[in-house]
């Protein structure tokens, strides 16, 4: 009798569905032990993430660990197959680790509304978090499966409780009256959902397309990730150019508007700004790096040639995402868009990092995903605490509030400059690495993607200076500081930002064997270095960089 083997991953992308279920089905007069409720279970998701983490073993002989395999619908070659690399334990490890943040910092943002009119005072408190949860489930879930299938099944769910948690629980603060806000939620809902439904179509058919592909030469069709992987390695499946291109953008597409990258973003700017603060989080720290994933695990292992055939051309739009996120940042008047266009921004070094095909640009990118959404996840929640106290989003409305409210301005500081990549705070290693590695290939576009530095310093000190500095406004001069629940959110993700800042060893451990896999599967080495140090007798002076050519004519 085979030995049981505790299905640990099943086990921690059930848990928060559980708990979301359990937690719509308290009675609604009970609204604070629904929030407790949910916040227990998104601790229980967090100690199954840590023990994911502690049993995974980096360098370990395999893809992927923790494995499970099971049929499913065996007439069309669909599998529930789950497993993780070191790029999937750190994405999970940080998804479990932000929804509690994200539950405690929401915690009144759906109380029943006083003095609203009455079909706008009934918020379901209970739904609210149950969403939050079902996210949680099914974003944990598609960093888990290794069946094509099953991963396009939750890629497209997650979409349902996030255009709920949109529409239906949007900013308070918002520039507009109460029916007009309505109209803005419902707006920016529906077109997060028709972009990403649009994508996921696309990507449905590619899907289709490669089953069909698979079945045709393989003799019996499959979405199994591995046996793809293994079938073209051996050389018994053959995709023909146009075929896997074809393919390859039906897959990048979906995963392009999710991540999101120009010119598929504009959804983004209107579902974070209308959106409550931690549903903002929800959305571009958690939701997002589903799509970047996904192209480091199906588009690049999937599509190897496409994926060298389209560098040149995501490494541009990837370029365009920084300086135009970047430079839209620096425009914006509303606080939460701002923060919006730099995700973009960073969301376009991420891409680059990826496309970069070299082990620094790929390491760096799957750090700053994980530095990002701490980074982001701290300056959007400290910003949400001083929305709340003022009412308005507006940066104008603000000034002065360092001298009433210190430690709420202490700690947007913080989040500002580990947004602006600061040496010693987390994202810094991550955006070195991805230029580093980007340079290594492609010297000019890492040159013009530094300029998103220096563009990043300008957004985050004005927004800072406006907002913080200077005479205080009469309407702050009452603000109070930050609250304990409000502490126990910001204080941790500062405290990983300082700790990640001086010592990434933990995650880089984990996540290099899995970047090497997908570097020996995309048949990609790092470039060797163009410039030797060589001391040439009467041509320059020694330990002078000469190049080779110049060696060789010396000689």
């Amino acid at each position: 009798m085979a030995a049981f083997s505790f299905p640990l991953l099943t086990v921690t992308a059930a848990v928060p569905a559980i708990g979301a279920i359990a937690t719509a089905a308290v009675p609604a007069a009970r609204r604070t032990a629904a929030k407790w409720l949910a916040l227990l279970f998104s601790l229980a998701t967090l100690a199954l993430a840590l023990v994911i983490a502690v049993r995974f073993r980096p360098g370990a002989k395999g893809p992927f660990q923790l494995t499970e395999s099971h049929a499913w619908i065996r007439d069309f070659g669909v599998r529930y197959d789950l497993g993780v690399d070191g790029i999937a334990v750190a994405l999970i490890g940080l998804t479990a680790l932000l929804i509690p943040f994200v539950i405690l910092a929401g915690w009144h943002d759906a109380d029943p509304l006083e003095g609203a009119t009455p079909n706008r005072r009934w918020r379901p408190t209970q739904g609210f978090f149950a969403l939050i949860l079902a996210v949680e489930a099914m974003v944990v879930v598609s960093f888990e499966a290794t069946d094509v299938f099953l991963f396009y099944i939750f890629f497209e769910a997650m979409l349902i409780p996030m255009y709920f948690l949109i529409g239906g629980f949007g900013d308070r603060a918002g520039p507009h009256g109460e029916e007009q806000a309505a109209v803005q939620r419902s707006y920016a809902a529906v077109k997060f959902l028709l972009y990403n439904l649009v994508g996921g179509l696309i990507m449905l058919a590619a899907v289709i397309g490669l089953y069909a592909v698979t079945a045709h030469q393989l003799g019996a069709g499959t979405f199994s990730l591995q046996q793809i992987v293994e079938a073209r390695a051996s050389g018994r499946l053959t995709l023909g150019t146009g075929t896997e291109r074809l393919l390859f953008l039906g897959f990048f597409f979906a995963f392009a508007v999710k991540a999101p990258l120009w010119p598929l973003h504009t959804w983004l700017p209107n579902a974070m700004g209308e959106a409550t603060s931690p549903v903002a989080v929800l959305i571009t720290a958690v939701v997002d790096k589903v799509g970047t994933f996904a192209m480091l695990r199906f588009c690049l292992q999937l599509f190897p040639q496409a994926s060298s055939w389209a560098t040149p051309a995501i490494l541009v739009l990837s370029l365009i995402s920084i300086l135009y996120g970047a430079l839209l940042a620096v425009g914006q008047r509303d606080i939460k868009r701002l923060i919006a266009y730099a995700s973009i921004s960073h969301f376009g070094f991420i891409i680059l990092g990826i496309f970069a095909m070299t082990s620094q640009g790929q390491g760096g990118a799957t750090l700053y995903m994980v530095n990002h959404g701490i980074s982001t996840a701290a300056l959007m929640l400290v910003a949400g605490f001083l929305i709340s106290r003022r009412g308005s989003r507006l940066i104008a409305d603000y000034g002065g509030v360092q001298k009433v409210a210190p430690v709420l301005a202490g700690t947007f500081l913080v989040g500002g400059l580990a947004t602006l990549s600061l040496p010693g705070l987390a994202p810094f290693i991550s955006e070195f690495l991805v230029l580093v590695g980007t340079f290594s290939r492609y010297p000019a576009i890492g040159v013009v993607a530094t300029l998103g530095i220096v563009l990043a310093a300008l957004y985050v000190l004005v927004l800072y200076q406006r907002t913080m500095t200077g005479p205080v406004r009469a309407e702050v001069g009452g603000m109070r500081d930050l609250r304990a629940r409000e502490l126990v959110v910001a204080a941790p993700l500062i405290a990983l930002l300082l700790f990640l800042g001086v010592y990434p060893k933990p995650l880089t451990d984990i996540v290099n064997p899995a970047v090497g896999h997908t570097l020996s599967v995309v048949d990609k080495k790092d470039p060797k270095p163009t410039v030797q140090v060589t001391a040439v007798p009467g041509h320059g002076r020694p330990g002078q960089a000469v190049r080779d050519q110049d060696v060789e004519a010396a000689k």
